[in-house]
């Protein structure tokens, strides 16, 4: 089943295209200092294998500014110039070559300055993504509204792209988050009744992995599935690299994105003989080594865990010390139980070649 996505305008971010129909981008952003330019790198790098299609720096300096060109030179997925505060910091990583800038103009120190950036970034050729936080909106709105609601989020949004427009800059995507889950779908869904740009989807300040990724899964799905949406970034203390994989995994589960192994596994039951559990982790852990989309299956049951997975490339069906290896749920032979993931992983090796003996003819 696909969604249908409502329609934006496109923009891009370096090569990479945004809204218009273009695939949904996975960003992420570094925790490294950017002043230091090994280690940023290196993040971006790892950012980049995970399948990260852009990456975002913190900028809260002029010395963080002025060595954006030298991560530039050192990487080749699209940066982000993160500013807050300070409008000189963006008129900096413009001049070092950045890909694109986040503002958040309601700190960035008045309209005069706004507009600076957007004449800068419009000679430059490079977007701004307008980032609307929960926690930041201004007091007026504040006041207005009783609080921080959808309504407040998306007017203090909207008074930005007016100062845009206003010197006929368009190049832009908008965000509008908040940690609240109910919040954030109300203001994306009231957003993109009111504008064409592209939306870059995230709730914020999610939390750790164990949370967070619910908050995320919950919160940026529901949205995708009505169709809002055109870039995603899951925000979570710690690793970066695991945003990037949590957010493939949303968009897979979606078929929004083609993205590596998927496991199918049964929640066991009485009828479960072996250890599927120690297996399935095995399998996931042996799994994260590939990159190539294939549908593995991890069964408790030999009766019918064959038909049950019937969709998966391939599979293992446990019974008592023993089990099945199968393929689109025709058995392929029974193996002893200590052998069933070197035997399954024999399976997806024989699949992949195959798969590449085809690609080749």
């Amino acid at each position: 089943m696909a969604f249908t996505r409502k329609h934006t305008r496109q923009i891009h971010i370096g090569p990479v295209a945004i809204g218009g129909g273009a695939k949904i981008s996975v960003q992420s952003m570094t925790n490294t200092k950017t002043q230091d330019t090994e280690s940023t790198v290196r993040q971006i790098r790892a950012l980049r294998a995970a399948g990260c299609d852009i990456v975002r720096l913190a900028v809260p300096d002029m010395a963080a500014a002025k060595n954006l060109g030298n991560i530039l030179r050192e990487t080749d997925v699209p940066l982000v110039a993160d500013i807050h505060f300070d409008y000189k910091l963006a008129l900096e990583a413009i001049h070092q070559g950045i890909d694109a800038l986040r503002l958040n103009p309601g700190n960035i120190g008045g309209e005069e300055k706004v507009r600076n950036v957007v004449c800068a970034a419009k000679e430059a050729g490079i977007p701004i993504r307008i980032g609307v936080n929960a926690g930041s909106l201004d007091r007026r709105l504040l006041e207005k509204y009783g609080g921080v609601t959808a309504e407040a989020l998306v007017e203090s949004a909207l008074q930005h792209v007016r100062i845009l427009e206003a010197q006929d800059f368009y190049d832009m995507k908008i965000s509008l988050k908040a940690h609240d889950v109910p919040l954030t779908l109300a203001a994306y869904r009231l957003m993109s009744e009111k504008v064409d740009y592209p939306l870059h989807l995230g709730i914020t300040e999610a939390g750790t992995a164990k949370t967070g990724i619910i908050k995320s899964a919950v919160g940026i799905g529901a949205l995708l599935a009505e169709g809002i949406g055109d870039t995603i970034r899951i925000s979570l203390t710690g690793d970066p690299v695991v945003e990037v994989r949590v957010a493939s995994e949303i968009l897979k589960s979606l078929g929004l994105r083609e993205y590596g192994p998927t496991l199918v596994a049964c929640p066991t039951c009485g009828r479960t003989s072996i250890d599927l559990a120690k297996i399935a982790d095995e399998v996931t852990e042996r799994l994260k080594g590939l990159s190539d989309p294939i549908e593995v299956a991890v069964m408790g049951c030999v009766v019918n865990g064959p038909g049950e997975a019937r969709g998966a490339d391939v599979g293992i069906a446990g019974g008592n010390g023993e089990g099945l290896i199968f393929r689109k749920g025709e058995i392929v032979r029974k193996v002893p139980e200590a052998e069933l993931v070197t035997e399954l992983f024999k399976e997806i090796d024989a699949i992949l070649e195959e798969r590449k003996r085809d690609e080749s003819k």
